[in-house]
C-alpha cells in the first residue's frame, strides 16, 4: 500500500466526508476535555485514559467501514464509539457511572458496547484479547453468509501478549475478514516503542503470518481512512486479515493519574506540530472545503452537544442499591438470532460433508538448502562430524596453554 498523493487526499472523499471527519475529531478531543475537568472535580468515578494526538486514527480507521460491520474499540477509541452512533451522553453517564448509562452504572470506565445495532463489542481490558474475539466475529459472519469486516486497535505494547500472536496468527490461518489497527504512540505506559521490540516497524510482524500490512502516519486522517478503505476492501474480498501500523503519540500519560514525567518536553513538542486537527483545519483551508463561517457552525453544534449531555448526565442519578442484584447472569436479559445470509441447508450433511483425509500437499517440513548457502554442520578434517566439540571450543574460549600465553 503506497501513501496517498494530495489530491487523491481531495478527491477520494466527498466535500461532507471530509467534513464529518473534522466534526468527530472535534467533538472527540472536547468532549475528552470536558471528561478531564469532570475527573478533577471527582465526577468521573474510573480510570479515565486520553488519546488527544490520536484522534485520526479512531475516527478515520472507523469512519472506512459500513454499518454492518463490527468493531471492538480500546480505552483511547472514543472516536470510534461516536462514529458509530454513540452519543456523549453515553459515554458521559457511562464513565460517571449513572443508572442512565449504557451499562446503567455497573462500570466507570469504556466496558460497554451494542450487539444488536450498532455492532460494537466491549472492550477486554486483557491486551491482546479482542484479536481472537474479533477473528471469531469474522469467521462467524462468514458462516453465516455476512459479507462483514470485523475491526480492532491494539496499542505497540499490545503486540507483545500472546493473545496478540495466537490471535493474529488464528485470523491468517483460516483468512478471516479482520483489521487490525496497531496504534504505535511510542509507549507503553512508561516503556519506549526500542525497549519493547528489536523492530523499527511493528507492521512488520504481519510477515511471520503472511498477511498484508501498512504504514499510515496516523495524524493524517486522509490518509488514515484510505489506508484503512483498502484494507477493509481486501479483507472483505476474501485476502484475509489486514494489519495497519499508525504511526502516532501519546500526548499525556498513560491515565490521567500519569503526569508522564518520563517522555522528553522536545518529543512532546515536536509532536504537537504534528496535531491531527491542526493538519485537517489546513487541509481544508488550503483546498477550499469550508469557510470560517463552516468551521463556526460545526465548533457551535459541537458545543451545544457537549453542554446538553453533560447537563443531562450530571443530573442523571446513580443507580439503586437493589439494582446490584439484577443482571450478574443472564436470565433472558436479551436474545440476540443469527442472522442467515445463506441458506442453512449449505452447512448440513449431505452438502456440507467432505472426504476425512487431507490432500496431498508441499510438504513444509523437507529441508532444502537454498542455492549458495552453507552447510549446517561442521565437518572435521578427519572425515568426522563433531559440531558439538567446536562449537564447545568457542564458547569455553582459548586452550590453557594458550590463556598462559595471553597472560
Amino acid at each position: 500500500m503506497t501513501t496517498a498523493t494530495s489530491k487523491t487526499h481531495i478527491t477520494a472523499l466527498t466535500r461532507q466526508q471530509h467534513l464529518d471527519l473534522y466534526y468527530y475529531m472535534r467533538l472527540n478531543r472536547e468532549l475528552e476535555g470536558q471528561m478531564e475537568r469532570l475527573f478533577r472535580q471527582n465526577k468521573i468515578v474510573g480510570g479515565l485514559y486520553s488519546s488527544l494526538g490520536q484522534e485520526a486514527i479512531s475516527v478515520g480507521t472507523s469512519y472506512a467501514l459500513g454499518p454492518d460491520d463490527w468493531i471492538a474499540p480500546m480505552i483511547r477509541n472514543i472516536g470510534a464509539l461516536l462514529v458509530r452512533g454513540f452519543k456523549p451522553r453515553d459515554i458521559l453517564t457511562q464513565h460517571m457511572a449513572r443508572y442512565t448509562s449504557p451499562t446503567r452504572g455497573k462500570d466507570g470506565t469504556s466496558h460497554f458496547g451494542d450487539l444488536q445495532v450498532r455492532h460494537v463489542v466491549s472492550p477486554i481490558s486483557m491486551l491482546g484479547d479482542l484479536i481472537p474475539v474479533m477473528a471469531g466475529v469474522a469467521m462467524g459472519g462468514r458462516y453465516l453468509g455476512q459479507k462483514i469486516v470485523a475491526m480492532t486497535w491494539i496499542g505497540d505494547g499490545g503486540t507483545s501478549t500472546g493473545a496478540f500472536h495466537e490471535g493474529l496468527n488464528l485470523a491468517a490461518v483460516q483468512k478471516a475478514a479482520l483489521v487490525l489497527i496497531v496504534e504505535n504512540n511510542q509507549w507503553a505506559y512508561s516503556t519506549p516503542v526500542e525497549r519493547q521490540v528489536p523492530i523499527r516497524d511493528l507492521a512488520d510482524r504481519a510477515k511471520a503470518y503472511g498477511i498484508k500490512a501498512s504504514i499510515v502516519d496516523g495524524n493524517d486522517v486522509v490518509a488514515v481512512i484510505l489506508a484503512s478503505r483498502e484494507a477493509v476492501d481486501l479483507a472483505r474480498a476474501g485476502m484475509g486479515p489486514v494489519l495497519i501500523e499508525a504511526k502516532t503519540m501519546r500526548m499525556r500519560g498513560h491515565a490521567q493519574h500519569d503526569g508522564a514525567e518520563y517522555i522528553p518536553k522536545e518529543l512532546i513538542e515536536a509532536w504537537k506540530a504534528r496535531d491531527p486537527l491542526d493538519r485537517h483545519e489546513k487541509f481544508l483551508t488550503q483546498n477550499k472545503l469550508w469557510t470560517s463561517e463552516t468551521k463556526n457552525e460545526i465548533d457551535g453544534r459541537i458545543a451545544r452537544e457537549i453542554s446538553a449531555d453533560v447537563e443531562f448526565a450530571e443530573n442523571s442519578p446513580f443507580p439503586p442499591p437493589e439494582f446490584a442484584e439484577e443482571g450478574v447472569y443472564c436470565e433472558g436479559c436479551h436474545n440476540i438470532e443469527p442472522q442467515w445470509k445463506r441458506p442453512k441447508e449449505e452447512l448440513m450433511p449431505p452438502r456440507s460433508s467432505v472426504i476425512p483425509a487431507w490432500p496431498k500437499s508441499d510438504s513444509r517440513a523437507v529441508v532444502e538448502r537454498p542455492p549458495g548457502s552453507k552447510a549446517t554442520h561442521i565437518e572435521s578434517k578427519n572425515g568426522s562430524d563433531a559440531p558439538q566439540n567446536k562449537i564447545a571450543a568457542k564458547r569455553s574460549g582459548p586452550s590453557p596453554a594458550k590463556r598462559k600465553k595471553v597472560r
